[in-house]
């Protein structure tokens, strides 16, 4: 069976639909001819591309066709917009010449499964959608596009190319809800989550590098730890209310990373002494973050609870730390933490049940001790390769059909 997987990013763009993109084909090479066509890298890419129409390059199995869009930076979402649209203008006539026996897309750029469902069409071919980040409900969520004519147009595309795919799979079980309301059928809705890499039992937690540990930690007694992207979807200002009402008691709360609203969030937290901002540290030094929390954070807001599914809660998970979920119950970060013990839950629109959460935790240290073990005994259950043979699963079951 030949599959030819659409998605703009790809190694050597560093985006996480760039490196899931890569995983899946990785994981799909070894039973299925691959075709992956992509974009010029640039989303932060380790190296550029000159422009061509089209090129073609051999990566491992995979035969990977780079359409000739811009390779304007991230940073401008204009200049984003235009790479999208560079790329679908020459992606969707490509796509036409490819022999294939089903099609597989990803979400970037963000209408990506409509592109995908238009080709499957033409083609007359099976169509796996693999979302990502839920849209157009994200980019109004984020006031990125104004609720209007325009978004419920781009809405009713979306559910058509929903009902148009043999299956949706989806990263957790909030997503899975919101795509059933959309209309789908459930039984096509499928789960395969993130996940991370998952050591071998009994195997010790490396040695935290100190001068990480240090960075993160300074002085205070209890430390929450946000290390991420920095986007909309997060309830920020309940995280740094919460932390002003602990600046007394030894609480720290640290973001480790970037984004968007960053800006805002150190705004917001001007003149509190126990919040601090850090940037992103080398890959290498993610163990050690994880290591140097007391708790980790993870933040939705209210309504983007399947919208938006944080996948570092995986590797979390991995290290043995304890989570505090600052997101709806719906979302799977609050139902699964709760369940499995690994997490406390607060409300994301009130500081006080945040404070409450967090003042439990600091004063009960058996209780973060059972929270990290829990955390530690549900992480095999999310192991990557797992994760990934459930895609492979699913492509089989389409290839016998």
């Amino acid at each position: 069976m030949r599959l030819l997987l659409l998605n703009l990013y790809y190694p050597p763009d560093t985006s996480a639909t760039a490196k899931m993109a890569h995983s899946v084909v990785e994981a799909l090479s070894s039973s299925y001819s691959l075709t992956v066509l992509c974009g010029r890298p640039s989303y932060d890419p380790t190296e550029r591309r000159p422009w061509r129409p089209f090129q073609t390059e051999i990566a491992g199995r995979a035969r990977i066709i780079r359409a000739g869009s811009t390779d304007f930076p991230r940073f401008s979402m204009k200049k984003r917009v235009v790479n999208y649209l560079s790329y679908v203008a020459l992606a969707i006539p490509r796509a036409l010449f490819v022999p294939c026996d089903a099609i597989v897309a990803m979400t970037d750029p963000p209408f990506q499964g409509i592109v995908g469902a238009i080709v499957a069409l033409l083609k007359r071919k099976p169509y796996v959608y693999n979302i990502r980040d839920l849209y157009p409900d994200m980019a109004v969520a984020g006031s990125i596009v104004e609720p209007g004519m325009f978004a419920r147009f781009w809405e009713k595309l979306h559910r058509w190319a929903l009902c148009r795919a043999s299956r949706v799979i989806v990263l957790g079980n909030d997503m899975r809800a919101r795509i059933i309301a959309k209309g789908v059928e459930p039984s096509r809705v499928l789960i395969v989550r993130d996940g991370a890499d998952i050591p071998p039992p009994g195997t010790p937690f490396p040695a935290p590098d100190l001068a990480v540990v240090r960075a993160i930690r300074g002085n205070f007694s209890f430390v929450l730890v946000h290390a991420g992207n920095l986007g909309f979807y997060g309830a920020w200002n309940t995280l740094v209310t919460t932390a002003r009402h602990l600046a007394n008691e030894g609480v720290g709360l640290v973001f480790v990373g970037d984004g968007a609203q960053r800006p805002q969030i150190e705004e917001a937290a001007v003149g509190a002494n126990n919040i601090r901002f850090l940037d992103f540290f080398p890959a290498n030094k993610i163990p050690s973050v994880l290591a140097a929390a007391d708790a980790h954070v993870i933040t939705i807001k209210r309504g983007l609870e399947g919208v938006v599914v944080p996948s570092k809660m995986y590797g979390i998970l991995a290290a043995g730390k304890p989570i505090l979920s600052v997101a709806p119950k719906e979302a799977d970060a609050v139902s699964l933490g709760v369940q499995r013990g690994f997490a406390v839950a607060a409300d994301p629109d009130r500081p006080a049940e945040v404070v409450t959460a967090v003042r439990a935790l600091a004063s009960d240290p058996k209780k973060l001790k059972a929270m990290g073990e829990a955390a530690r005994a549900a992480a095999p259950d999310y192991d990557r390769v797992g994760e990934l043979q459930k895609f492979v699963k699913i492509i089989d079951q389409l290839a016998d059909r």
